[in-house]
């Protein structure tokens, strides 16, 4: 076993209960294996989304996508956030993720926030199947990238992604953010988000 693949096992989730082993590995790496991603796992992750589950089965989300060295992966890695830019380009392919705001008669479509990130969970699970690190992003000019990307009005975009298959050298990283790939992973007690019978603080 290789460094890189001890550091991975070394951040699998300590959890409270027995839980699905994916979802137990998944972490969102800073650091990925130089190589361009399989054509056909890059569909299967799309794959994934479009049987995620969605309000009234309109499945609102929409992606746009682009593998390292390709003018679309340059515009959203410009589109990033200072303190995103210091490690993304690690990554083989940046991903914006959109939502379509209407429903067809003009009215919000209040659930499709919440059906884009029941796929990006979906995608989630299938890139873990497949060796795939997936680091979600709020730190975008969102504005920006939907003007960089004509993005027609009635969509939104909603985060951007990095991908790439598990792997890397850590000395890609600024300092600040080397400790960060091999540090305990912590998360709240159920205790304080899941009650029972009635809202309790």
């Amino acid at each position: 076993m290789n460094d890189k693949e001890q550091m991975r096992l070394e951040n699998i989730a300590e959890t409270s209960y027995e839980i699905f082993a994916l979802l137990k590995q998944r972490y969102s790496p800073r650091i990925f294996k130089e190589n361009l991603l399989n054509p056909t796992h890059i569909n299967q992750l799309f794959e994934a989304v479009r049987w995620a589950p969605s309000s009234n089965n309109l499945q609102p989300w929409r992606f746009i996508y682009g593998e390292k060295g390709s003018n679309a992966y340059q515009s959203i890695y410009d589109c990033l956030s200072d303190f995103n830019q210091s490690w993304a380009g690690n990554a083989p392919l940046l991903i914006l993720a959109i939502y379509k705001t209407n429903l067809e008669n003009g009215d919000e479509n209040f659930h499709a926030p919440y059906d884009l990130g029941l796929s990006l969970g979906n995608m989630a699970v299938q890139s873990q199947y497949l060796g795939i690190g997936l680091h979600h992003m709020a730190g975008l000019d969102w504005k920006k990238a939907e003007k960089e990307f004509n993005i027609p009005t009635g969509y939104h975009i909603a985060s951007a992604l990095a991908a790439g298959y598990y792997g890397g050298d850590t000395d890609q990283l600024p300092e600040d953010l080397k400790d960060q790939e091999t540090s305990e992973r912590k998360r709240m007690p159920l205790s304080e988000f899941a009650f029972k019978n009635e809202w309790s603080s």
